[in-house]
């Protein structure tokens, strides 16, 4: 009786063992996939955020924000402003050049190229003010563009169209599909030195036409007649 039971011991652990495998191995497959997941992790998220940036050792910056994520495991990396951006800019003696606010703001780091979304405006220190849906700065090129209708306002004229493209300082710039009011400047109606417009639609190059003021005819009295 005791080698019959020895026996069976013997037939039941052969069947045991590949069963005990198999359990094993699906146990792995099932969360390795899990390891590998890492691009929603951010590297940081603060919240309540004022703070100054450098640039080339020069603090050049304010950022004003609710949250910031820094994510480099994105591709392309970025920082990440969920709840809005107030930036202000500052020239080498540390006095305001520009204002710049979004709803949602991305900048990708490496290629130094900010996206701006929602309600995006920009005010510079000369009374320029810019306001779109969308705004792109690329600092490499040191240019703005945006494909959404935008409107520039300036001390000497107001315009709205589809394509934006201007210098940081949005003092050369250009709009296409544009129409808006012109004021006179000091070279004559709608000038601004520096500005470039390459297209207008005729609706708005009819009010740069001079409005001319009547003139009273001038009449001559007939000389009296000569009786004699």
């Amino acid at each position: 009786m005791t080698l019959m039971k020895g026996c069976c011991k013997m037939y039941v652990l052969p069947f045991l063992l590949p069963l005990m495998a198999i359990s094993c191995e699906e146990a792995v497959e099932h969360t390795a996939p899990a390891i590998y997941d890492r691009d929603s992790v951010a590297v940081m998220i603060s919240y309540g955020v004022n703070t100054l940036i450098s640039d080339s050792g020069v603090m050049k910056y304010r950022i004003v924000t609710e949250e910031w994520e820094i994510n480099q495991n994105r591709n392309p990396s970025r920082w990440i402003f969920r709840n809005g951006l107030f930036l202000e800019e500052f020239d080498k003696n540390f006095h305001v050049e520009a204002y710049l606010q979004a709803d949602t703001a991305y900048y990708y780091d490496v290629k130094r190229l900010w996206e701006l979304r929602g309600r995006v405006s920009v005010r510079t220190k000369d009374g320029m003010r810019f306001t779109s849906e969308e705004l792109f700065w690329d600092q490499n090129n040191h240019e703005l563009y945006s494909n959404k209708f935008s409107r520039l306002v300036t001390p000497t004229r107001e315009l709205e169209g589809s394509h934006f493209l201007s210098n940081e300082q949005l003092t050369h710039y250009t709009i296409t599909n544009t129409r808006g009011s012109f004021v006179r400047g000091e070279d004559g109606i709608g000038s601004s030195k520096g500005d470039t417009i390459l297209s207008a639609p005729d609706t708005a190059k009819a009010k740069l036409r001079v409005p001319t003021n009547p003139k009273a005819k001038k009449t001559t009295n007939p000389s009296p007649a000569n009786n004699n």
